[in-house]
């Protein structure tokens, strides 16, 4: 695993970037200005930037949340979230009674698909897409809601497979905690987003759209600082990866190799390279 200051000697090695959104290009709260900068490069000779994500909301609502906090539309070609593959599964469950977990501002996951939403007592499917104050929770507060969905054997839906991420700073749990809790209780539970095959296969749809023929996998780089996430899941779908260092995994203050020889060392298949920071 190589350890880089600058993407660029990586560049020429791809037509397309499926890029992470949260700890990569921004924090949640700004913009990285040197991941944005990057991406803007790639895109001028001639590479395409495809964001990849496990946010729970439909990529709309992931572009609208970019434009707020800055992210300049030049970084990016397109997007695909965790939320446009959760749709497709709750789909599914058209007619049944759903329970959604998770805070209000996620709601745009369920528009247009006649969901009828119910309570723990009456649900036949629970639809998490993260905690419903991921400021102050963790998922030990869920755990008597958990254990009266298990009860009843109520099979679940994880729109966001991300235990952790970061945001401005802080470290704050992801609807992926609250599902790997249920699983832990026995509940069934069904993923969306990385690192499943589904939404690479949705990513290697846009690019080719975008390049306007079939993808080679192997000119196309995944860029990411989830290892369960992005760098596993690029592995799974046959792709190279970068990780990118962020609080997820890496201590401030931590040599970057030193922690990835850690985190990689039962990984079957590792990052071609390291990053404290994407950068040009």
């Amino acid at each position: 695993m190589q350890l880089l200051t600058s993407i660029a000697p990586l560049a020429a090695t791809a037509d397309v970037w499926f890029l992470d959104i949260w700890g990569v290009l921004h924090n949640g709260r700004q913009p990285f200005a040197s991941s944005v900068a990057a991406c803007i490069a790639y895109r001028q000779m001639g590479g395409h930037v495809v964001l990849v994500s496990n946010s729970p909301r439909p990529r709309t609502g992931v572009i609208k949340q970019l434009d707020e906090i800055g992210v300049d539309r030049q970084a990016y070609d397109d997007a695909i979230t965790s939320g446009d593959v959760s749709r497709a599964l709750i789909a599914d469950a058209a007619g049944v009674p759903v329970l959604h977990i998770g805070p209000a501002r996620d709601k745009p996951l369920f528009d247009g698909l006649g969901v009828a939403f119910a309570d723990a007592n009456s649900a036949a499917v629970a639809v998490c897409s993260g905690l419903y104050d991921d400021e102050t929770e963790t998922a030990d507060n869920y755990r008597d809601l958990l254990a009266q969905l298990k009860a009843r054997n109520v099979p679940m839906i994880c729109a966001n497979p991300d235990i952790k991420a970061e945001r401005g700073g802080k470290i704050i749990y992801c609807a992926g905690a609250i599902a790997a809790a249920y699983e832990n209780t026995g509940g069934v539970v069904t993923y969306a987003g990385k690192p499943y095959p589904p939404v690479y296969a949705a990513a290697l749809n846009i690019a080719a759209g975008l390049r306007g023929g079939a993808i080679d996998k192997a000119r196309v780089l995944a860029i990411g600082d989830g290892v369960a996430t992005d760098i596993r899941g690029a592995s799974l779908a046959g792709i190279r990866s970068v990780f990118v260092a962020s609080g997820v995994h890496v201590a401030r203050g931590e040599a970057l190799q030193d922690a990835a020889d850690k985190l990689f060392a039962t990984e079957a298949v590792k990052p071609i390279a390291l990053m404290t920071a994407l950068a040009w």
